[in-house]
């Protein structure tokens, strides 16, 4: 029975994944001959179908972009950028999109240090981080055994150090770790998708007029309330939109 059961549990994930695969390759056929609708619709049923990737998502901005679609080209830009940080092509054909919104929006001036601790940060996924962190202790734990098996006292001296250094390492990368996890767990990009999108001072239709964002902006959800979200842009304003008008980034 449990035989059974795992060879159909393959035999489903590799019919997923040939139907998956087809869907792509007919939808890089219909961006290539310019149906880039259709191309948009069957890469959306491979996302329907549970898959995600960078690829996947750069395809898709690119096929926005090409139907002049702005905000669902810059969503499925930044979504490959969660993936695969730091992608020249995906940061290239983000920054060419981003210059279609409207809105110009200056954020606010970091100090050298801010800067240096988020590209150190940004520099892998916090898994990534998490997965260097075991290498590095694995490696401690290695020459810190070796240690005690070795018979001259330059080896010992050399493993000592070497462990005390992989340690460190492995500290570093584990604080790294967190760190990142804890940027990714709380902080909750989104884009706006409504042609206008009111900025509010309070949840509701009563209040104050603040400004108004459109299509294609970034903004980073720090609130919510019933149908409201609050949101703060890279200038540091803040304020409540309804939360229809946006769409955030981590839903996968």
């Amino acid at each position: 029975m449990v035989r059974l059961l795992t060879v159909l549990f393959f035999t489903i994930s590799a019919l997923g994944y040939a139907q998956n695969q087809q869907l792509f390759e007919e939808a890089t056929t219909f961006y290539n001959d310019g149906e880039y609708q259709k191309a948009a619709d069957n890469y959306l049923k491979i996302l329907d179908n549970g898959e995600h990737s960078a690829a996947l998502y750069f395809n898709l901005g690119n096929t926005y972009y090409k139907l002049n679609d702005i905000a669902p080209s810059i969503y499925y830009y930044e979504k490959a950028l969660l993936l695969k940080p730091y992608d020249q092509d995906i940061l290239n054909n983000l920054n060419f999109a981003r210059n279609m919104t409207l809105d110009a929006i200056e954020p606010l001036p970091q100090s050298a240090v801010t800067k240096l601790i988020n590209k150190v940060t940004s520099f892998l996924t916090f898994d990534q981080w998490a997965y260097i962190a075991v290498v590095f202790m694995i490696l401690f734990v290695g020459f810190y055994i070796s240690f005690y098996y070795f018979r001259f006292s330059t080896q010992k001296r050399i493993a000592f150090i070497s462990s005390l250094v992989f340690l460190v390492f492995t500290l570093c990368a584990a604080a790294l770790a967190y760190v990142q996890y804890d940027k990714f767990k709380t902080d909750r990009p989104a884009v706006v998708f409504a042609e206008q999108a009111p900025i509010n001072s309070e949840p509701n239709n009563r209040s104050q007029l603040i400004f108004n964002l459109h299509a294609g902006t970034k903004v980073k959800v720090v609130d919510q309330l019933n149908d409201w979200k609050k949101i703060e842009i890279a200038d540091g304003k803040t304020g409540w939109l309804l939360a229809n008008d946006i769409k955030e980034l981590k839903d996968f």
